[in-house]
């Protein structure tokens, strides 16, 4: 399988995939959409090893697997300048798939490794960010729950924040890639706290609570009462959610500080993604009871109309 071949399947998983993503990722110019769908892609293998249906143990296994594959790719070291010159900083560079040098070895068949590869290779993407994925995954396969907010803040950076990381590796930054960072966590935070609240319902069917014990306690919830409505727990559970949208909404108004230090496409992007879950948060908040009745989202024409609004520029 060429490289051509490699990046079109990995687009065809983002598309069809990725139901809010894929909004913000069209909006980048070729080479960096091709990137990003690769991210998303190996993202996306390392999440349905989680959530399927093997034994706990199999899926550790499968997930440690997949950990050396993608660390076996970033042991490579960042992309030299003579092959990639300012890739990731410049919008336009990097727009057809690199031919400098050979693809570390990973197996001819598998096209997400093949294209995440070559994304190594053409853009500073920090590869160990998925280590902490994986983190975040077996976490999960192994039941955690999470007593504070702060345990649980380590569990967002690892699903969310990392993603944010890589794709920085992918958009560029101006100035100070640091702060550029912690921003991008904290946007992945917001965005992860959205999930939660989204998905109690399936998360509680699957053996999963989220939401820290000390919040269910202060609000007097019980964890049995995420799995269906039960009228006598509503005016609790209500105020726990919109007590942690209010929360979700301070890691937005840190994390939208991001978009100012990206190129336009690349913010787009970033604006587009956010502006889908926060508006979803919004909608969590004004009616708290619906998330035990069914996933909530947007359609998608709003997911659309968010999208254009931050290709023009303005922060949905």
């Amino acid at each position: 399988m060429d490289l051509t071949e490699a990046y079109r399947e990995c687009e065809r998983i983002t598309w069809s995939q990725a139901r809010n993503f894929a909004y913000g990722i069209r909006l980048l110019p070729p080479a960096k959409r091709r990137g990003l769908a690769a991210i998303y892609a190996f993202a996306r293998r390392i999440d349905d090893i989680g959530d399927g249906t093997m034994p706990a143990e199999q899926k550790v296994a499968d997930l440690g697997q997949a950990r050396r594959a993608v660390l076996d790719l970033g042991a490579a070291g960042p992309p030299s300048a003579a092959s990639t010159p300012n890739a990731a900083s410049t919008p336009n560079a990097a727009s057809t798939p690199s031919a400098a040098g050979p693809l570390p070895a990973s197996g001819p068949a598998d096209p997400v490794l093949i294209a995440l590869a070559a994304v190594q290779r053409d853009f500073p993407v920090p590869m160990e960010a998925f280590s902490e994925l994986i983190d975040g995954c077996v976490a999960d396969v192994r039941g955690t729950s999470y007593e504070t907010f702060d345990d649980l803040l380590w569990y967002c950076r690892c699903v969310a924040g990392s993603i944010g990381r890589l794709s920085l590796g992918i958009f560029g930054t101006r100035p100070n890639a640091r702060h550029a960072a912690e921003l991008a966590d904290s946007l992945g935070v917001a965005l992860q706290i959205t999930n939660i609240l989204r998905d109690i319902r399936e998360d509680y069917a699957s053996g999963r609570v989220y939401l820290p014990a000390e919040d269910l306690a202060k609000f007097e919830v019980d964890p049995a009462a995420l799995a269906a409505p039960d009228p006598s727990a509503m005016a609790g559970l209500a105020r726990l959610i919109e007590f942690e949208a209010e929360r979700a909404r301070d890691w937005y108004a840190t994390g939208l500080r991001l978009l100012p230090m990206l190129d336009r496409r690349s913010a787009a992007c970033t604006g587009a993604m956010a502006g889908i879950y926060r508006r979803l948060l919004e909608r969590i908040a004004a009616q708290p009871a619906a998330v035990l009745h069914g996933r909530m989202s947007l359609s998608g024409r709003e997911k659309a109309m968010v999208a254009v609004k931050a290709l023009a520029g303005r922060i949905p």
